[in-house]
């Protein structure tokens, strides 16, 4: 079992930034990667990026690519995820989730574990 929680949710202004964190408890030794994923309001959840546990670049989704940084911290089992130049189309709830058998990274079938979400809203 793995337990996760996000936080660093919020409102901020077109432009502006956020820093998600999302803390990992339990079997995370066996973990292959965490992704972060979110759904807005009416819309399919969608993978955002995603990092290995153990090394590695991080892979991300080409809406937030250059504008959104995924990293962690292994000595605390904490991965962020680093929001910058925020525009209202990034409103969603966030959440991380666990995989751990490293296939297809943006499948949100393939993550066996995952958060109860934290809100984004970007106002313009």
């Amino acid at each position: 079992q793995v337990q996760l929680v996000e936080s660093g949710g919020g409102l901020v202004q077109a432009g502006g930034s956020l820093r998600l964190s999302c803390a990992a408890s339990g079997r995370t030794f066996s973990m292959y990667r965490m992704g972060w994923f979110r759904q807005g309001s009416g819309k399919e959840r969608e993978f955002v990026g995603a990092i290995t546990w153990t090394g590695g670049r991080p892979s991300y989704a080409d809406p937030v690519k250059g504008r959104f940084t995924i990293s962690r911290d292994n000595t605390k089992n904490l991965i962020y995820l680093q929001m910058n130049s925020l525009k209202p189309e990034d409103t969603a709830v966030y959440y991380c989730a666990a995989d751990f058998r490293g296939k297809a990274v943006a499948d949100s079938s393939e993550y066996d574990y995952w958060g109860q979400g934290t809100q984004v809203t970007v106002s313009s």
